[in-house]
């Protein structure tokens, strides 16, 4: 698909999403030489078998430890391939690379659809929703979850979480005053057949609603088909919008035309970039 040449290019791709591996190894294939950060050690696993620079595993503690990263690295080009809702890791980026050097990219997953009505602008809105007496299922990540549920109670609802299997989520959760069988403990899309446990886990609960969010990512998918398919209402938590200054990608082909294009020589920013 892209003709393999050697490039003098760093690029440095911040992964958190399931596209992480699949980026990185479509700019190897493309001659770029490649770096990859990721959060976990379990992240890190997609990438073991690559011919990387360098993989840097664990969260950066500052904003100057990042800046140091890259210039030490010699870093020419970051791509954002975070996870919409990591929030702190993207700003510290827009931050660092706000001179243009290194160039930042950012790598969004195309959203999948949502009725305007159901889309939620903050955690917070979820207090105004027609819920009172609604049995709403939280799919949202751990750390906003405590909001979520407060929110949740203020509209009425009679509130269920589904947390990933993790002793973070499960403490957060324990302090959203969720446990027992109020919560479920389980990584999306598991089995067999995608969504046939979470399936059964809202008839189990007899779920009238369900609020995930606007990630574009599998989850969210899924949320979508089986609301479609169980006749439950789908609220969506809204995702951030990335700066105007930053070149935005919504698939793995357009991010390496633009990175060719960027190659060739100077080029007027493609500003969110096509499919």
């Amino acid at each position: 698909m892209h003709r393999w040449r050697n490039r003098q290019e760093h690029v440095l791709v911040f992964a958190g999403t399931g596209e992480g591996p699949v980026i990185a190894q479509s700019l190897l294939e493309s001659g770029f030489r490649v770096s990859v950060s990721v959060v976990t050690e379990a992240a890190a696993r997609g990438f073991a078998a690559m011919s990387l620079q360098g993989l840097h595993v664990g969260a950066f503690p500052s904003q100057q430890s990042l800046a140091d990263h890259l210039a030490t690295q010699a870093v020419t080009c970051v791509v954002d391939a975070t996870h919409p809702f990591a929030l702190r890791i993207s700003a510290d980026l827009q931050s660092t690379c706000a001179t243009g050097h290194p160039r930042l990219i950012r790598f969004e997953r195309p959203d999948h659809s949502a009725v305007d009505q159901g889309l939620l602008a903050t955690i917070d809105d979820l207090a105004h929703c027609p819920l009172s007496g609604h049995r709403l299922l939280l799919a949202v990540g751990a750390r906003q979850l405590q909001a979520a549920v407060t929110a949740a109670q203020l509209a009425g609802a009679v509130v269920y979480a589904r947390v990933l299997p993790t002793a973070d989520a499960i403490r957060q959760a324990g302090a959203a005053g969720l446990s027992g069988d109020q919560l479920a403990v389980l990584r999306p899309a598991v089995g067999e057949r995608p969504g046939a446990l979470e399936a059964a886990l809202c008839r189990r609960w007899q779920i009238s609603d369900v609020l995930c969010r606007q990630s574009g990512g599998a989850a969210d998918g899924l949320w979508s088909r089986l609301c479609q398919d169980g006749s439950m209402r789908l609220w969506k938590l809204k995702r951030p919008l990335a700066r105007p200054d930053v070149d935005v990608v919504h698939s793995v082909n357009a991010l390496c035309r633009l990175l060719d294009a960027n190659s060739a020589g100077p080029q007027a920013g493609a500003h969110n970039g096509g499919q």
